[in-house]
């Protein structure tokens, strides 16, 4: 078995989100390196009436700890062979489940990537996803409206970021051109787009000044979230994860590099399934699941060794 990783990015969050890892004995040290970087547990944080779990820079925090808590289950299960490859935010968290940085560098990076991204586009912008419509047609309603195509996940869906108003204009009119879906996000970043090339910038100076480790026998390995190759040479890998921030990942490429490597079981891990639902699409045989959709972790787990 070679068992495909996924890593989620934003827009899942939810109040659950913890519930299969929070009393998990392998993920208390994930959770406390949290605390220290949010200044609060966040498994109490997500659980807070009126908490804002989609503000960009606790959301990113949030995908990392969700994605290096569930990849303590996965270590407990031993699988022989293990690729991993993270969306948008769970690209960086792909590193730290890769064994290139550890959890506490993992959540203080994630925070330095949203505050520059922050910093770059200010408010009143976001993602928006669509399916349904050719990629080529995608592109065009982007520029039309002054957007930026900002992943893109298949033939027929892509995600886009712009400005808000201009975001509602475009669903309004990909609907009306007969998309079967076509939403604004609960993102409020303009990510992969070229409206964050400062901030690529910025989080390229602060990533430099880390050190990544040498992963331990047996580690995953690791795809690139902006391209789907395999990171083989470390300072290229790191100019991918800088560059992902303003430019558009191909997460189809991703999950066709999982493919190619012999994938044949996949397991999401952060909030949500929508990764998981995208790898049943290409491949229906594939064994998919995603950690939310367990009721314990170590039903996770057992399923994981079962292959």
């Amino acid at each position: 078995m070679t068992l495909a990783v996924l890593l989620s990015g934003q827009g899942g969050q939810h109040p659950g989100m913890f519930d299969l890892t929070a009393d998990w004995p392998a993920a208390a040290p994930v959770f406390a390196a949290a605390e220290r970087v949010l200044g609060r547990d966040p498994r109490d944080l997500v659980r807070a009436p009126g908490a804002d779990l989609h503000g960009n820079r606790t959301g990113q925090i949030l995908c990392c700890v969700a994605a290096l808590a569930g990849w303590t289950v996965v270590e407990a299960a031993r699988p022989a062979r293990i690729v991993v490859a993270g969306y948008s935010i769970g690209d960086l968290a792909a590193w730290g489940c890769a064994g290139r940085f550890d959890v506490e560098t993992i959540l203080r990076l994630a925070a330095a990537r949203a505050e520059a991204m922050d910093a770059a586009s200010g408010e009143g912008f976001g993602l928006a996803g669509l399916r349904g419509l050719p990629l080529a047609r995608i592109e065009r309603l982007a520029e039309r409206h002054g957007c930026h195509l900002a992943i893109r996940n298949a033939a027929d869906s892509a995600v886009v970021g712009g400005a808000e108003a201009a975001l509602e204009a475009l669903c309004t009119e990909a609907r009306a051109a007969g998309a079967l879906r076509a939403v604004v996000l609960a993102v409020r970043t303009p990510s992969h787009t070229p409206l964050l090339a400062e901030a690529s910038r910025r989080f390229d100076d602060i990533l430099r000044r880390e050190t990544p480790q040498r992963p331990k026998p047996g580690a995953p390995r690791l795809i690139s979230g902006l391209d789907g190759a395999p990171v083989f040479n470390i300072e290229a890998g790191l100019a991918k994860l800088t560059r992902q921030i303003a430019h558009t990942i191909d997460w189809a490429a991703c999950l066709e590099a999982c493919r190619e490597y012999g994938s044949d079981t996949v397991l999401e891990l952060g909030p949500g399934h929508a990764l998981a639902t995208m790898a049943r699409d290409l491949t229906p045989q594939w064994r998919v699941h995603a950690l939310d959709e367990f009721r314990s972790a170590a039903g996770a787990a057992a399923w994981i060794g079962s292959a």
